[in-house]
């Protein structure tokens, strides 16, 4: 019987590779993505197979109307899986963050999870489906300046464990996959966004409060994921053992130094991690007294 699956958030990365590597294992992949163009490249790249799905996870009218396309494709059948992957991530202190871009954080990494997740249920119910989610190690781990984008993470840690016990009576299985450094478009953007977060909306007070410090952390932490990070096809691999194996595991940590960094968490006291991030983003060497060098 052909085996249907949902990803989100496929136009680059992880879920661009997920949704090839399923494709190349006889799943028909309806690839949401909100630029048609790359939903066409993606079609193109797995030889025809794949369907381009327009969806805008933050739209309600958009999520039902992807819902009525996959129903009437799959019908009786029903949906093998859904793979929660889109997302967007913006670095911030948490004291300067603007309360309504923390709240789109929410709404994008983590409400809207949801909200894709509970329109799809009938379908994933009726297949015995599994639910794939995309989350970070920010899910059980949290560095300096990443909070807003963290924050949502750890919460998806909390809907996936619920989700996974309350959808036991269905066979429905539910993982989260937890990648670490890697290699993909978002070190370029978190810089970026970064930088015009402190040229154009930090206050004066924030810029010498935070200036230099932030970006530091930033660019060592981009850095690092372009120096580490593993190509997103490692992550795809992941998505695929979560979709595929007869018993999945419950957390896939893949990618960079995510099993290391989670092992440590369960291990080291709050303060010990404290000290060991500040220690590895050289924060014991960087004053923020100097942050009104930052070239603002």
């Amino acid at each position: 019987m052909p085996r249907s699956v949902v990803i989100t958030g496929t136009s680059s990365g992880i879920g661009h590779a997920s949704a090839l590597a399923l494709s190349a294992r006889s799943f028909t992949v309806f690839a949401g993505v909100r630029n048609p163009a790359d939903g066409e490249a993606l079609r193109a790249a797995s030889g025809g197979d794949i369907v381009p799905l327009h969806l805008d996870i933050t739209d309600a009218e958009a999520i039902a109307a992807a819902v009525t396309q996959v129903e009437e494709a799959v019908g009786a059948a029903g949906l093998a899986g859904l793979v929660n992957n889109a997302g967007i991530g913006e670095p911030w202190p948490m004291e300067l963050v603007p309360l309504e871009v923390f709240r789109n954080h929410l709404e994008v990494n983590l409400t809207a999870q949801l909200a894709v997740t509970q329109a799809f249920l009938p379908l994933i119910k009726r297949a015995r489906g599994r639910i794939v989610n995309v989350g970070s190690e920010g899910g059980r781990i949290t560095m300096p300046f990443l909070g807003p984008i963290t924050v949502a993470k750890h919460g998806l840690v909390s809907v996936t464990d619920a989700l996974r016990m309350e959808l036991r009576p269905w066979g429905v299985q539910v993982s989260i996959v937890e990648p670490g450094a890697t290699q993909s478009k978002a070190p370029v953007k978190l810089v970026d966004n970064g930088r015009r977060a402190v040229a154009e909306l930090f206050s004066a007070r924030g810029r010498a409060d935070y200036g230099a410090t932030f970006m530091h952390v930033i660019e060592m932490i981009a850095a690092g994921h372009e120096r580490t990070g593993s190509p997103p096809e490692v992550l795809a691999d992941a998505v695929v053992k979560a979709m595929t194996v007869p018993r999945p595991r419950t957390r896939y940590p893949a990618g960079g130094h995510a099993k290391l960094l989670t092992r440590l968490q369960r291990v080291l006291p709050d303060r010990a991690m404290d000290a060991l991030f500040l220690r590895m983003l050289g924060l014991d060497r960087v004053s923020s007294a100097s942050s009104t060098t930052v070239g603002v």
